[in-house]
């Protein structure tokens, strides 16, 4: 279990809540942005239901308020410094599919490069638990497999929830809570693990005001990629 200290307890607090006022501070911001940039989810009757256009790449307030939460209160490690090169890679490239509506396999690449990146710094998993009984392996290693399985899977799989109005972000804002009440209850826990979970955490919090029904703002495949690939690579540490 972490030492939890007065100075653990204040990072981890800290990072939570200057995440959520950044995020909710330039969410507004972002909003604006996005029209002038054109992007801008159109309805159609199908897939997408609301009654009017509606800003997205909301995902870059969250952006904002984790990258520089981590940034000031995280220590960045190789491994830190790893998922944040990532993370900006993802979002850069989800920016631009919120404009133009990138190929699915051009953004299926990049998701993999992003995930080379964290696991060249150290974000992997090498070996998991034998989840076949008809074996008497207790552990199966994955090696390369860890690559699309731990982070580029669950990346997506965030992305494919973001279908209705707060849902993906009320998801990785519970999700990253409880990953960070974990951090803090395990033996070998780091507690940069903890201080990008609050930041992430917050980064939620402070957009969801402008995410639920009605939606005043989605956040795009900049905020839906961004959530899954931090939650990935932070699992992993």
């Amino acid at each position: 279990m972490i030492d939890l200290s007065f100075d653990v307890w204040k990072n981890i607090l800290l990072a939570l809540a200057v995440a959520f006022v950044i995020s909710f501070a330039a969410t507004p911001v972002v909003s604006s942005f996005a029209k002038k940039v054109g992007a801008i989810d159109i309805p159609d009757k199908q897939r997408h239901i609301h009654s009017h256009p509606i800003p997205r790449m909301g995902g870059l307030a969250i952006f904002l308020g984790f990258l520089l939460s981590v940034l000031l209160f995280a220590n960045i490690t190789p491994q830190v410094r790893g998922i944040l090169l990532g993370a900006i890679l993802i979002v850069v490239v989800g920016a631009i599919d919120d404009v133009m509506n990138l190929n699915a396999w051009l953004k299926f690449c990049v998701q993999i490069v992003a995930a080379v990146i964290a696991v060249l710094s150290g974000v992997i998993i090498n070996v998991v638990s034998n989840p076949l009984l008809i074996t008497s392996e207790q552990a199966v290693t994955i090696g390369i497999l860890a690559v699309p399985v731990t982070i580029v899977g669950v990346t997506n799989s965030v992305n494919l929830i973001d279908g209705l109005d707060g849902l993906a972000c009320g998801v990785s804002a519970i999700a990253s809570l409880t990953m960070l009440v974990v951090s803090l209850l395990v033996s070998d826990a780091n507690i940069n693990v903890a201080v990008i979970l609050a930041a992430l955490c917050g980064g939620c919090l402070g957009f969801i005001p402008y995410n639920l029904n009605p939606a005043k703002i989605f956040m795009g495949d900049t905020g839906a990629l961004l959530l899954g690939y931090v939650l990935a690579t932070v699992s992993v540490i």
